[in-house]
Formats: structure tokens, C-alpha cells, sequence
């Protein structure tokens, strides 16, 4: 198969979208050849198989531009695709759905969040199929959807020898954001202090529209409420590459997300050989069995936290949790999946 995806970024050193570089390497494998349309284009070493074509947004080109080239790329490269994959953004779908379908180019999304947008219901009208982690991270009844779990670069997030450490270090990656509950992350903190628990609190990632500033300004004036202010550290954003080194430096990651979606954060932490403890209902079913799914506040959170660790089959356990992100979240699985679908 020839094929044509359409994405935000290209570039392998970006901390939000960094790992769809993995995804073209792992497309470019199965594929006779590659084109990529993206946004905004900056680093990358892909194979000989893949084209890259940026709109142009690492130049600030006007949306107007964007657009024209946009359309003029699916149709000068309309020989060299047979089949469409777009990565989270009906509004590619919206722009180039019509002429696909006249040039019989079966079309597929991936799309992996609660949110129903007009743009997205536009766009069902033209594809093939929809590709999403789990039942619930696609919110529109259809039978197109196939679920197929998430893609975890499983060969860069593995585990290595863990050294131990006086403190407990406890780490959460993701946006800086109130559907990530950081705040509520502090108040098992609180619990954890008032018990003479010594731990040092890592947070990764950023915060990336106006909203989720104000969110972070919040969230800074409340941890230099605590007494423990000098334990929390806010590292920022750490390119995809050197998240899996950070992660295998902690005892424990958190991810008390609110998104309606398994976060991808969540399953790599995992796969790096760290626990994680979730409140985010969408981890219950492989979470609960191993006393890290919490249902409560911040003192039972706590109380699970420390109950977890205390465990001596702890390493058991996590071995198992990555097991089962290698099995059912891997990217190596995810691609064939999506390629056999689209192909149908």
C-alpha cells in the first residue's frame, strides 16, 4: 500500500507530538511508499519511502496559504497514495474529503478524545473508518469505529535498573491542564507529608493554549502554599526522546486525568517499568486487580500509594503491567492493525 498521512508535526524532538515520528517509521515498514502532509515540519530522520510536505506553519504562513497548500499537494501527489490516514484533525478530512472519495482513496482517522466537534460529524460523512484506543475515547455511535488501542513505542519505553533512593519519587507527565487534576495530585501530597512520608514530586510537560496558563499560574500559587514547595519540581517539556530515561529514574507516576481517554502518558509510564496509580476510570479494568485504581479522595489515594509500594511483589506486578501494554498498546501491533483495516 501506498499511503498518505496527514498530521500536525513532524518533528522527533517535540514534546507533545514527537512520537508520531515513531508512527512513520513504523508506517514507512509496511508501506511501498509514505507522503505526509503536517502543519508544522521540523526534525526528522524517516526513511528513504517517506515525503515529507509542511503547510508551512514554521514560517507563520497565513491560514488561507495553508489551505491552498494543503489542496494542491493532495492533488499533485494523488498518484502516489492509495489510501488516507488523518492523525486527530477532521478539519483535513473536511478540506479534502470530497475529492478522496471521487478519487476512490478509502479514508481513515485516528481519533482518540471525548470531544464531538462539528468539524468531526462534518467529516464522518467521508471516511471509511475511524481508529481510537478504546470504546469510550470516540464519542459517535457508528460502525466504522475500530478500536485498537493505543501505539507505545514499546522498544523506547522499557524498563532499566532502578536505583533505589531515600525519597520516594513520584512523577506525572502530560499537559499542564485542569482535566490532568494536578491540584488534586497536591492533596495527596498533603497526606503523604503529614504521614512523614519523603518523597519528591516531578512534573513534566507544559501548559500550551491561554487556558491551561491561567491553570498553571494557579497551580504554581498553590504549591508555594506548601511546605513541601522545594520537593515539587516543574521540569517542563521534555523532548519524546529522553522521557523514557526520566521515567525509569521514579518509584511511581500518577495520572489523575479527567480527558475520557486512556492517556498515552499513563500507558508509557508502564512500559518504562514505573507503576502507575489512576484515577482516570478509563485504566480501571488494568489497574484495579493490582490495587492501583483509585475510587475516593485524597486520603485513600494515599492509602493505596503506600499499601502499593509496600508490596513484595511489587516488581512482579509491574512486570506484568508492561506485559500487557507490550501486548495490547504497542505500536509495532497498532500499525498492521490500521493498514488491514483501512485496506478493507
Amino acid at each position: 500500500m501506498r499511503l498518505l498521512l496527514c498530521t500536525q508535526v513532524v518533528d522527533k524532538g517535540d514534546s507533545n507530538l514527537g512520537f508520531f515520528h515513531r508512527w512513520i517509521e513504523e508506517f514507512a515498514k509496511h508501506c511501498e511508499e509514505v507522503v505526509v502532509i503536517c502543519l508544522r515540519e521540523g526534525v526528522h530522520e524517516l526513511p528513504h519511502n517517506v515525503r515529507v510536505l509542511s503547510l508551512g506553519k514554521e514560517y507563520d504562513t497565513w491560514r488561507l496559504t495553508r489551505v491552498y497548500r494543503f489542496l494542491r499537494y493532495i492533488w499533485e501527489y494523488r498518484e502516489h497514495y492509495d489510501a488516507v490516514l488523518v492523525h486527530m484533525n477532521p478539519e483535513y478530512v473536511v478540506l479534502g474529503g470530497r475529492l478522496w472519495k471521487r478519487w476512490h482513496k478509502p479514508i481513515g482517522l485516528w481519533y482518540a478524545h471525548k470531544s464531538v466537534t462539528r468539524k468531526l460529524r462534518y467529516a464522518m460523512r467521508f471516511l471509511n473508518r475511524v481508529f481510537t484506543v478504546s470504546q469510550d475515547s470516540f464519542r459517535i455511535a457508528t460502525p466504522k469505529v475500530c478500536v485498537l488501542g493505543h501505539g507505545i513505542d514499546t522498544a523506547l519505553f522499557k524498563p532499566d535498573i532502578h536505583t533505589e533512593s531515600t525519597e520516594l519519587r513520584i512523577v506525572t507527565a502530560g499537559r499542564i491542564a485542569a482535566s490532568k487534576h494536578l491540584l488534586e495530585m497536591l492533596q495527596t501530597l498533603d497526606v503523604l507529608h503529614e504521614r512523614n512520608e519523603q518523597f519528591v514530586f516531578t512534573v513534566v510537560g507544559e501548559a500550551t493554549t491561554a487556558q491551561e496558563r491561567t491553570y498553571k499560574e494557579e497551580f504554581e500559587k498553590a504549591i508555594q502554599e506548601r511546605p513541601y514547595r522545594d520537593k515539587v519540581h516543574l521540569v517542563g517539556a521534555v523532548k519524546y526522546h529522553k522521557l523514557p530515561a526520566l521515567l525509569r529514574t521514579q518509584d511511581v507516576a500518577l495520572n489523575f486525568g479527567a480527558t475520557g481517554n486512556m492517556d498515552k502518558a499513563g500507558l508509557e509510564a508502564l512500559a518504562a517499568g514505573v507503576p502507575l496509580l489512576a484515577t482516570n476510570p478509563q485504566f480501571a479494568t488494568l489497574l484495579e486487580p493490582h490495587g492501583l485504581y483509585v475510587l475516593g479522595d485524597a486520603t485513600r489515594a494515599a492509602d493505596m500509594l503506600q499499601k502499593f509500594l509496600s508490596r513484595p511483589d511489587r516488581p512482579a506486578i509491574v512486570a506484568t503491567l508492561r506485559n500487557k501494554v507490550v501486548e495490547e498498546h504497542s505500536l509495532e501491533k497498532l500499525i498492521p492493525k490500521i493498514l488491514m483495516n483501512l485496506a478493507e
